[in-house]
């Protein structure tokens, strides 16, 4: 019974470690961000791929309503899994913080950078009487200096480059599928296809066009772009002939 109750006063208690070292709240917030629907990103030589399933509960709902990827400036694009308000407070403030040092120095914030301001952010909330975690995971994908970057956020602070990565729901199930597909010569429309195979990878049939919300950020222009919906349906439509074939 004793026991019960110390570990009840470590879960009340944000800012103060457990006997083994653990931050319950923190360990909540990343069951959190396991609840939220999955996200994807790709890194390729020819950019970055974001996508990210927007499951819809009701017929009654404008899919457009949903926000799970966002442009945070005009090459950089984050994707996040868990609530969905955390994570529109965080890409406030990475919105505030490229707008900043494009005012202040003239010049494009990098993505690393710009991803480490917000795990800062984030770290602080995890030492802070009154606060908790937030509980969100987020993909921060962008093009810096020519090259594709990818960084994910997680929610005691931490920040992981990768080359590509999945965060929410089914996170093992689509990271291992990545890990199996994933080919670093990919180019953008490989990216594509992958992203959206691996979204349908928990799925016994293929994500539906209006189910997600897909966003690249090209090498070439380095330029934040929604992939249109026409566009999705005619690669999933592929990834269904060739799944029938095998």
């Amino acid at each position: 019974m004793q026991g019960q109750s110390q570990q009840q006063a470590y879960d009340r208690g944000i800012t103060i470690f457990s006997p083994d070292g653990r931050l319950y709240q923190v360990e909540y917030a990343r069951e959190a961000v396991k609840r939220g629907t999955a996200s994807v990103g790709i890194r390729t030589p020819a950019g970055v791929v974001l996508a990210a399933d927007r499951q819809v509960d009701s017929s009654l709902m404008e899919p457009s309503s949903v926000e799970k990827i966002h442009k945070a400036d005009d090459h950089v694009g984050i994707a996040s899994a868990g609530h969905v308000a955390d994570a529109r407070r965080l890409v406030d403030l990475a919105r505030r913080r490229a707008q900043g040092e494009q005012l202040r120095y003239g010049q494009t914030i990098g993505v690393e950078t710009l991803t480490r301001a917000v795990t800062d952010h984030i770290q602080e909330y995890t030492q802070t009487g009154g606060a908790r975690p937030f509980g969100v995971a987020l993909l921060v994908g962008g093009v810096e200096d020519g090259e594709p970057r990818l960084l994910e956020t997680d929610p005691s602070g931490t920040d992981y480059e990768w080359q590509a990565a999945a965060i929410g729901s089914n996170r093992d199930v689509i990271q291992g599928f990545l890990e199996e597909r994933y080919r670093p010569d990919l180019d953008l429309d490989g990216g594509l296809e992958l992203a959206l195979s691996a979204l349908s990878e928990p799925e016994d049939d293929p994500v539906n066009a209006g189910d997600v919300d897909v966003a690249t950020i090209g090498t070439d222009d380095e330029t934040f772009r929604s992939v249109p919906e026409d566009r999705l349906e005619s690669i999933l439509a592929e990834i269904d002939g060739d799944e029938s074939d095998e």
